[in-house]
């Protein structure tokens, strides 16, 4: 599969152990840093990743939510896998209710925690969760990450990182950037 002669889905080199759909931003591609290392981490444990492109500009009047739960349910039907994880960006965290409903593991990259119908799906979800946020980012809401990491989410909070999980400074947000590889890696190693 491809979208606009990228392609869109990888296999890992020995036997799949899942698949992982990749929901991005709404200007995040599947192809920036974030979700790049993440697909690079999840080949590298095993899983098949299919990753979600869309055009937000397509949505019209539709709620951000159900558009975004309507394409990973769509790209969730797709697959006949018995381990499904959702890897999502910003946008595609609106993609929480649908995960929490069928207890799927999840890497929440900068979730939407001022939406409350993304912070409670969150912390409905039965199944394994990672969120990744900093502290200078406004859609990020440090009391609620720290709620749902003392309900049982792994949670990695960067002081000084913003909604791209960046600085000002190239270096430094490189660095957040191996930060956020490292958890998503560590996260994947203990499912």
């Amino acid at each position: 599969m491809t979208f606009g002669g990228l392609p869109t889905r990888w296999e890992p080199p020995s036997e799949s152990r899942g698949v992982a759909l990749v929901a991005p931003g709404r200007a995040y591609s599947p192809a920036a840093p974030l979700l790049e290392f993440a697909r690079r981490a999840l080949l590298q444990h095993g899983f098949t990743v299919q990753q979600l492109w869309w055009d937000t500009t397509t949505r019209g009047d539709e709620e951000s939510e159900s558009w975004v739960r309507r394409h990973v349910e769509e790209a969730h039907a797709a697959e006949a896998a018995d381990h499904v994880l959702v890897v999502a960006k910003s946008l595609g965290t609106f993609a929480a209710s649908y995960a929490a409903e069928r207890g799927l593991d999840a890497i929440w990259l900068t979730p939407l925690l001022t939406e409350p119908t993304v912070a409670e799906a969150i912390g409905a979800n039965a199944g394994r969760q990672l969120l990744v946020g900093g502290l200078r980012d406004e859609l990020w809401v440090p009391s609620i990450a720290r709620e749902l990491g003392e309900n049982g989410c792994d949670v990695l909070e960067v002081p000084d990182a913003d909604h791209s999980m960046g600085t000002d400074d190239a270096v430094r947000t490189a660095e957040i950037h191996v930060d956020v590889a490292r958890a998503v890696e560590a996260f994947l190693a203990s499912l």
